[in-house]
């Protein structure tokens, strides 16, 4: 769960990404340079790397500090098995 301010800011981030890649979209349409195109799609893959990396650190402040301060085994279990799946599903491990 995000606290109020941390929420508005990864949703005015996605916003930000959401107009980027329209821009990408308009420049395909109008036959923009490859190669500027290329520029402007690694650019949201970036930014979208920095969302991804924001979410991560929030859920290990607040659900994953949580799962492990408690005494349910099967929870300690599970959140570190969640973690390790994403790390697995994106080539990070």
């Amino acid at each position: 769960m995000f606290d109020p301010e941390k929420k508005q800011m990864l949703v005015n981030r996605l916003k930000s990404i959401e107009g980027h890649v329209r821009g990408i979209e308009r420049m395909v349409e109008e036959d923009a340079y490859c190669m500027d195109i290329l520029k402007q799609v690694k650019a949201v893959q970036q930014a979208l790397e920095r969302v991804s990396a924001l979410t991560l650190e929030n859920h290990l402040n607040t659900c994953v500090t949580t799962a492990i301060r408690s005494d349910d085994e099967a929870e300690k279990t599970r959140v570190v098995a969640e973690i390790m799946d994403i790390f697995k599903a994106t080539g990070k491990l």
